[in-house]
């Protein structure tokens, strides 16, 4: 048997999963060949397994620095939930655990001992006696001053790697640009530590901008969409959390604040709630969610902008982490963005906190796809865009921008990449000012190649360039060496500007450079997005039998089985051993514990079901004609628009689509019931108002976004039928 077979069995045995992720089996490889490595992956990719399977593998304890008890208490939890010894020390626990957990650590009882840095001191003389079979360090970005969530304790684990010099490293992180990645290699003592950076892409979520106008009754509004599910609403100050929290819960929502200014029972109480699902929503400032291993986390609102990209995207993070359909919503105005300014001011690294929130601020007023700057961010230079943002749906007007393009990138390259936005656009703008003149500028072939282009246009345009991942801006000048950190990077004062992989298929290849036209910016708001479930009533059987095997437990619900595997029950629908074994996330511990009550609520199902009702779910993909006939079987067997919708697991604004498409087909169907012959001139009336009249978006917009989509759609077919 293979290396990797043996781990693909241990994999599925005490996790049950059938296969790695992206990535997974190389760094545990890796580990158990007995190298550093330096883990970049996002969150939900899996961090935890690159270390906690390799604790199987090899003998001895694994030693696992985290930041936070809760974080500690889940993870300990859901592996013990999976038949695997583990614990966690801490000095807020009793005399008697402490002592547990020694003697246990002593005498090689475990496979797993997490600690935070905090602590690390006051077990060092157990660990010195202690065979540690490797030595993992999560969150890492927190030992940089680089990173968005610096922590001066972390400061003291580069003193492992000189303790433990034999014992393999394993530094994990979820958000880490090039400089940060750097600094924590440097810090740790494991420069030469192979690099795993996963793709940063998560798919699963759904990314969205809106301006910072009503938020309110935006979010009233956005939960009615998404009921009984849970998700996390981010604030800038701590009075912010618990006004937003008073008004939802007044609104009929269960709803908790979660800051630092509470007692810390108080925050204990309100992250269990959430947690175990008894609080679906808190609404919290950012000192929320690094401790919170939740999976079935299904939206994440950003009531205000973020400082910087990196906190943004752990935080949206939180989001899906079971694989499924999330969404993803940041509310944007200019005075977060004078708010945020204000609090960077006097921080030691100012101008390179400001430069990180203009990043953020470049992202928010973005007119490119959002999952391309996020990912071009970190590194990954992608072109195609995702489809599921909201720009990717309702995209701007674009031009051809390849020569403004090859100017910009050509004056980059004649500045030696050095020079900041500012200096860039009066150079390519032929300005003549002391900036320019003192450094040569006027000099060079580019100097003026831009001056037809007004100053903001061009600012824009560039940005936009960055947003694609032709530009990148470097925010350090290069390593300088300091009494406690030898290879520490110092920052530059301004970000400069620099060429990436993309820019010489731009300037040597001719390769082609779409540019959204500068125009005043709307309001973007997306169809609601449906959770599609297959068998609801069997969903939430399987649901509430979690909680309750939850509660006897007492443990957080996602412990016993995520929504990821309920959802595959439902599609497979199990009734034997062998078939319950072959759910995602089953493995031998929770087959053991839990099939027989999950077996036999769903067989109980499947035989209270109608003989002609719809069994297990076949996943293949449909042929177009193939969706539109089941629809029309539906039809004609008298369903009702909403029962098809639930039926075929489509929302229904696809069902009225289906309709549009079945009428021209030739079938015969009465609209009259579906639309007001009042909303059909409203429509023909804006028709020959709006300036883009062949944009559904333009109506939805003109009509304050009370008229649905389908409604838009169906008045304008209706209006070409009549013509026709």
């Amino acid at each position: 048997m293979t290396q990797s077979d043996s781990l693909l069995q241990l994999l599925k045995k005490h996790f049950g999963y059938e296969r790695f992720r992206e990535n997974q089996l190389q760094i545990i490889e890796h580990v158990l060949d007995g190298k550093d490595s330096l883990v970049i992956m996002p969150t939900g990719g899996g961090k935890s397994m690159c270390f906690q399977l390799p604790a199987l593998a090899l003998k001895g304890t694994a030693l696992v620095i985290s930041p936070l008890i809760a974080l500690m208490k889940d993870q300990v939890d859901a592996l013990r939930a999976n038949g695997i010894q583990a614990a966690f020390y801490n000095s807020t626990q009793a005399k008697e655990e402490i002592e547990e957990v020694l003697s246990a650590l002593e005498n090689s009882h475990l496979d797993l001992i997490y600690v935070a840095p905090e602590s690390l001191a006051l077990l060092a003389p157990t660990l010195a006696k202690t065979p540690l079979s490797l030595i993992a360090i999560d969150e890492a970005h927190c030992i940089s001053s680089w990173g968005h969530d610096f922590r001066p304790a972390y400061t003291q684990l580069g003193r492992l790697k000189v303790q433990f010099p034999e014992v393999p490293l394993i530094a994990l992180t979820a958000t880490a640009d090039k400089p940060t990645q750097d600094d924590i290699a440097a810090q740790l003592g494991i420069s030469e530590a192979k690099r795993f950076v996963s793709s940063f892409d998560r798919p699963n979520l759904f990314l969205e901008v809106r301006p910072g106008q009503k938020r309110l009754q935006q979010i009233l509004k956005f939960l009615d969409a998404h009921p009984f599910e849970s998700g996390i609403v981010y604030c800038l100050s701590r009075k912010s959390t618990e006004q937003l929290a008073a008004k939802l819960s007044s609104a009929g929502h269960r709803a908790q604040a979660y800051h630092a200014g509470m007692s810390a029972q108080d925050r204990a109480d309100a992250q269990e709630a959430f947690v175990n699902d008894r609080t679906p929503i808190i609404v919290a400032t950012i000192a929320f969610g690094m401790g919170i291993d939740k999976s079935n986390v299904r939206w994440v609102i950003h009531y205000n902008m973020p400082k910087n990209v990196e906190g943004y995207y752990q935080e949206i993070g939180r989001a899906g982490r079971d694989g499924l359909a999330a969404t993803t919503l940041l509310f944007y105005s200019y005075a977060d963005t004078i708010q945020l300014r204000q609090f960077i001011q006097g921080a030691s690294n100012e101008n390179y906190q400001i430069a990180k929130l203009e990043r953020m601020q470049q992202y928010a007023e973005a007119l490119s796809c959002r999952r391309k700057i996020l990912l071009n961010y970190f590194g990954e230079f992608i072109q195609k865009d995702c489809e599921h943002c909201d720009i990717c749906l309702n995209p701007p007007t674009y031009f051809d921008g390849t020569l403004i393009a090859q100017k910009v990138l050509s004056a980059v390259t004649r500045l030696q990449e050095q020079a900041p936005l500012g200096t860039l656009i009066d150079v390519l703008r032929g300005a003549q000012n002391a900036i320019v003149f003192d450094k040569g500028y006027q000099h060079i072939k580019t100097y003026g190649a831009a001056k037809d282009v007004a100053w903001n246009d061009l600012q824009h345009y560039i940005i936009q360039l960055i947003n694609q991942g032709y530009l990148e801006i470097r925010f350090q000048a290069a390593l300088h060496e300091t009494p406690n950190n030898p290879k520490a990077l110092r920052p530059t004062k301004n970000g400069r500007l620099a060429l990436t992989p993309l820019s010489n298929e731009v300037l040597y290849k001719g390769a082609y450079v779409k540019l959204a036209k500068v125009v005043k910016t709307h309001a973007v708001v997306s169809e609601k997005t449906v959770v599609k479930k297959a068998h609801p009533e069997l969903y939430e059987q399987l649901r509430l039998l979690r909680a309750e095997l939850a509660r006897d437990q007492n443990v957080p619900a996602y412990i016993i089985f995520s929504d990821a595997s309920l959802k595959d029950m439902v599609v497979k629908q199990p009734q034997t051993p062998e078939e319950f074994k072959q759910v995602s996330g089953v493995g031998q511990a929770k087959l053991e514990r839990y099939a027989p009550d999950f077996i036999h609520l769903i067989k109980s199902f499947v035989s209270n079901q109608p003989k002609d009702a719809p069994t297990k779910i076949k996943a293949t993909k449909k042929r177009k004609n193939n969706t539109l006939d089941q629809t029309k079987k539906l039809i004609e067997k008298g369903y009702s628009l909403e029962e098809i919708a639930e039926t075929r697991q489509l929302t229904i604004s696809s069902i009225y689509n289906h309709l549009i498409k079945l009428h021209e087909q030739g079938m015969d169907i009465d609209f009259d019931p579906m639309i007001h012959a009042s909303e059909i001139k409203q429509v023909l009336e804006a028709k020959a108002q709006l300036d883009e009249p062949d944009k559904l978006k333009s109506y939805y917009l003109h009509f304050e976004e009370q008229m649905p989509y389908w409604k838009i759609k169906l008045a304008l077919y209706l209006q070409e039928v009549q013509e026709a």
